[in-house]
């Protein structure tokens, strides 16, 4: 191993070297992601109908999950393309954290997507059968297009890490030599990667943006009660963020006490992120509050049936379970600095995690079982093979997340040994700065 490494060799060490809680953590989350299997299949061969899904409820557990998960892909561009936009010297240990959740956490919410069709061939009618008019030809389009951008902007910096793993390690070599795509390292080859990632988190904004308002007209765009809402885009695209932050945090805590990297990902880490989630918290009430007091003003009867099915009816325990933990909770412990610990942050952000997944299937649940056109009211219980397939989901994606970190640094090298460098100069630079210079002298 080379004497730049002798810092950073506790990076490398969950690829160089596996323990046995490796093996444990990767054998459970694989017994948990063959239930979801095993659903899928039951499923497909017998049908929807196995599920809780029924007319007029035809959406369930499979689009509340694609909606969170979409939501939860927020933390990697947003949070991670804006850090470097603005040059937060702190990004370097958390932004690769934050670009892996949106690859992998994109996979499921458009899997579930796929499973909710019941029929997976179906997806092809969308190209097939296009209606530029459709908000769900949109949708395909931007989540495809954010993918990519994504799939792009965590490749990127990932490149001179695997050129140090190609060096510096014997395991994989010939992987890491093909996708480290020659590079050396050289100023030129530093100058291009550079504006490459530029360019990338200026593109990547706009399109995650673009994606979770668009998923918002799939539901706004329709004339159903408490959907058909103004406010949607913009709420969509606040609790996306806010979730998206959470489950950065979640992660990032977890990889700190699996790999003892304490000192790459610190306090003040924490505490910078629960201050922005203390903004989210803030912000969510606001969208909630305005959303809620505007449909309780209206009086419309249509959508009163799903206000007081939300606050009093069969869905208040959901609903007020969802104000608890996205708020009550994470408002009391980030607004003191004492609570706003790693520990703080993390129990605000399992509350919130759970608050969010609860928003969206009060959203998507109550106004089906409760709809617009003359039909009975419908209802919804879901069953083993949604349970199952949602717990298959959450299982595979943190399998592919530990997976991810066996194989390349989750924290990455070259930016933090870059950080060292350029605080050096900087430091130098304002000692400088106090000094007189020789012609002054």
């Amino acid at each position: 191993m080379s004497d730049d490494l002798k810092y950073d060799s506790l990076l490398l060490r969950p690829i160089v070297k596996t323990g046995r809680a490796f093996y444990i953590t990767v054998a459970i989350l694989l017994t948990l992601g063959l239930w979801g299997v095993v659903s899928y299949l039951y499923q497909l061969a017998y049908g929807l109908g196995v599920t809780g899904l029924s007319r007029p409820t035809y959406w369930g557990f499979y689009i509340t999950n694609f909606v969170f998960f979409i939501g939860i892909s927020h933390a990697g561009t947003l949070i991670s393309a804006i850090l470097r936009l603005a040059q937060a010297e702190w990004r370097r240990a958390i932004t690769r954290s934050a670009e892996v959740i949106t690859v992998m956490v994109l996979l499921f919410g458009v899997g579930n997507v796929l499973i909710d069709l019941g029929r997976p061939d179906r997806m092809f009618n969308i190209i097939k059968h296009a209606n530029f008019r459709s908000p769900l030809l949109w949708d395909v389009s931007s989540i495809c297009t954010y993918l990519t951008c994504s799939i792009i902007y965590l490749y990127l910096p990932l490149i001179p890490d695997i050129a140090i793993l190609r060096d510096n390690t014997t395991k994989y070599r010939w992987f890491y030599k093909t996708l480290a795509l020659g590079w050396r390292g050289t100023p030129r080859q530093h100058r291009r990667l550079e504006i490459g990632i530029a360019i990338m988190a200026v593109v990547v904004i706009p399109v995650a943006v673009s994606v979770h308002t668009v998923v918002s007209y799939v539901f706004s765009m329709t004339i159903q009660p408490m959907w058909h809402s103004a406010i949607f885009g913009p709420y969509f695209v606040a609790g996306a963020i806010f979730s998206g932050i959470a489950a950065l945090i979640i992660a990032m805590a977890v990889i700190r006490r699996a790999y003892n990297l304490q000192n790459y990902l610190k306090q003040i880490h924490f505490n910078y992120l629960g201050i922005l989630l203390l903004v989210m918290t803030l912000l969510w009430f606001y969208f909630t509050f305005s959303e809620y007091l505007t449909t309780f003003y209206g009086n419309e009867p249509v959508h009163m049936a799903i206000f007081y099915a939300k606050f009093t009816g069969e869905y208040a325990p959901y609903f007020w379970t969802m104000v608890v933990t996205c708020f009550v909770i994470p408002f009391v412990i980030l607004c003191n600095r004492k609570t706003r610990t790693v520990a703080g942050t993390v129990v605000a952000s399992v509350s919130i995690t759970i608050g969010m997944w609860l928003e969206r299937f009060t959203i998507v649940v109550p106004t089906l079982v409760n709809p617009r056109l003359p039909w009975e009211k419908g209802f919804y219980i879901q069953s083993w093979v949604e349970v199952g397939e949602t717990v298959g989901c959450f299982a595979f994606f943190i399998l592919f997340y530990v997976l991810f970190t066996k194989f390349f640094p989750i924290v990455s090298i070259w930016e933090i040994r870059e950080g060292r460098e350029k605080s050096v100069v900087e430091v130098q630079e304002r000692v400088q700065s106090y000094l007189p210079s020789e012609e002054e002298a």
